[in-house]
């Protein structure tokens, strides 16, 4: 049973690793925007299981690869440095301090203000008497929810704005139906196809990917 303790625990680590690596991915990229905006024009367009999540999760996660690409870079930059080889606990923590700084400046660029203030405020109100002094807004504490609400914020608004235009088609082919005397027919069999004629004329995954790509440019 000794033996066995090491082997436990190494699993146990990896497990807890990968656990903090999907939060890490889903909390600090682009990886929630893009996942959100796939879906919902998914939904949009009326194939609810076409494409499959996985493949949606699959462009979402090489789109943020792109993405944060720069970020990663950075990162790798610092944490490969020969000069850096940290061989102590001491050296390990400051590595830590100066290769999360790229994810700490990629953060304040695209959380607004606002959200990190209100967050900050927020902390001094909900966290005991005295925890919420040393923060600012640019701690990862208040960096990551304001993050993650603009990223939430932002994919709807870009949800919205793909969804009117395919409701209008669901609206104008349930209208011909009614005016035809056809209202025994289900008017997703008719509009379904028009919105994947009219989203595939118009190049709309290409258009959709460019676009959400470039909303991370300088």
């Amino acid at each position: 049973m000794p033996e066995q303790s090491p082997a436990i625990i190494g699993v146990l680590g990896i497990v807890i690793g990968l656990g903090l690596l999907t939060f890490f991915v889903v909390s600090t990229t682009s990886f929630i925007k893009i996942a959100v905006v796939l879906f919902i024009v998914r939904n949009a367009l009326g194939i609810q299981q076409t494409p499959p999540n996985i493949i949606i999760y699959g462009i979402a996660l090489a789109l943020t690869v792109f993405v944060m690409s720069p970020v990663l870079g950075e990162v790798s930059a610092i944490v490969l440095a020969e000069e850096r080889a940290p061989a102590t606990f001491d050296r390990w923590l400051a590595l830590f301090e100066e290769a999360r700084e790229p994810v700490r400046q990629f953060l304040i660029r695209f959380t607004p203000e606002a959200q990190r203030e209100f967050f900050l405020l927020a902390s001094q109100r909900v966290w005991p008497e005295g925890t919420a002094q040393p923060f600012t807004d640019t701690d990862f504490s208040v960096l990551i929810p304001g993050f993650l609400v603009a990223e939430l914020q932002r994919a709807f608004e870009i949800g919205f704005l793909l969804y009117l235009p395919l409701i209008v088609v669901d609206l104008v082919v349930t209208t011909v139906l009614m005016a035809m005397g056809m209202s025994m027919v289900t008017p997703t069999i008719i509009s379904t196809p028009v919105k994947l004629f009219l989203f595939v004329s118009i190049s709309g995954w290409t258009n959709l990917i460019e676009g959400l790509v470039l909303t991370y440019a300088t």
